[in-house]
């Protein structure tokens, strides 16, 4: 080996030596694979040109920082610390300012899709602090990264690189250019690849589902999600409960799917109470959340609204902290 080396040198070769004797790893074969695989398919089922493809993916970066934000989600937190992240006194004062100037607006929002104002604010609030945090990420980079570099979700993500393909070809984006949050999520809502082709609409009429920069698009787009997505107009979103009976089996009536498996009754009769001058219709579908406080555990009863909430994040965390900072909004512009 040595010898060889020496030879080399000898001769005068014009490359590092590091290169002489490189070979791909297994993992750069691996992703090689799977880059060629991803091509192929955008070919065969979307005709995109093979050459812009590959070239598109050559350009794009694997960013650790992305790898190390998806492994440290903020819902990871106990609600004792993820709540005041985003129940804040400067939110709330933009919030109330945002829907003061876009008024207008979501009247006409909530008229079309019977989603309220308040959850409309909330959710832009807590997504974006209303434009001013859009996310840093290039998006086509975020979604190269988690796509091709994070076996977890790649599936999940190499699906959403080929929305963002799709979405840059039918909106005229240019495709390395977009930034957005860690995992590829865009403009005001924060709407991933494949919600943004499917959930935004031209809200002011200008011919442009322009949810990068555009404020009514945002406001119509947001409630048009959660029309879409089961939103129930004037209907209750949560309530707060306690546990009368000390033997109930609470962790049995628990499950970390955010899909309801009870009814009302079914809580009821196992011990779980909320207030009197509630009512809830026994064969109602229910959902028994927890919360972690400093020193107690804080229960709540999520109706079918609250399940919609999840829908723009599989957080049930997130979903209480839309819909407090909601009720916080509407108390805030009744007394303005």
């Amino acid at each position: 080996m040595r010898a060889l080396i020496k030879a080399a040198l000898l001769i005068g070769l014009s490359f590092p030596l590091t290169n002489v004797f490189a070979m791909p790893s297994v993992a750069d074969a691996e992703t090689q694979t799977q880059v060629d695989q991803f091509v192929s398919m955008m070919v065969e089922k979307h005709q995109f040109d093979p050459d812009f493809i590959q070239q598109t993916l050559d350009s794009a970066n694997k960013n650790q920082t992305i790898l190390d934000a998806i492994a440290k989600p903020w819902e990871a937190k106990p609600w004792h610390q993820y709540y005041p992240i985003f129940l804040t006194d400067k939110r709330l004062a933009k919030g109330v300012k945002f829907w003061q100037e876009h008024k207008v607006t979501l009247q006409r929002a909530e008229k079309e899709t019977g989603v309220p104002a308040q959850i409309i604010v909330a959710i832009i609030g807590v997504e974006t602090f209303y434009g001013t945090y859009k996310g840093k990420y290039p998006v086509l980079d975020a979604l190269y990264t988690l796509g091709f570099h994070y076996p977890p979700r790649a599936k999940f993500f190499k699906s959403e690189l080929a929305e963002y393909f799709l979405l840059t070809r039918e909106e005229g984006f240019p495709m390395t250019e977009v930034k957005g949050s860690y995992a590829g999520a865009m403009g005001w809502g924060q709407f991933i690849s494949s919600s943004y082709r499917h959930y935004a609409i031209d809200f002011d009429g200008d011919g442009v589902r322009d949810l990068l920069n555009n404020p009514v698009d945002a406001i119509g787009s947001v409630a048009n999600y959660f029309k879409r997505h089961g939103w129930i107009p004037n209907e209750p979103i949560a309530f707060k409960a306690k546990v009368i009976n000390q033997d109930a089996k609470v962790d049995d009536l628990i499950s970390k799917s955010l899909k309801y498996q009870h009814t009302w009754q079914e809580l009821a009769d196992a011990g779980i109470e909320i207030e009197k001058n509630i009512t809830i219709q026994p064969n109602q579908s229910v959902k028994l959340l927890s919360f972690e406080q400093a020193e107690f555990t804080e229960y709540w009863v999520g109706l079918p609204n609250f399940y919609t909430i999840t829908r723009y994040n599989h957080s049930p965390l997130y979903a209480m902290a839309v819909f407090q900072f909601s009720q916080q909004l509407q108390q805030a512009m009744e007394t303005q």
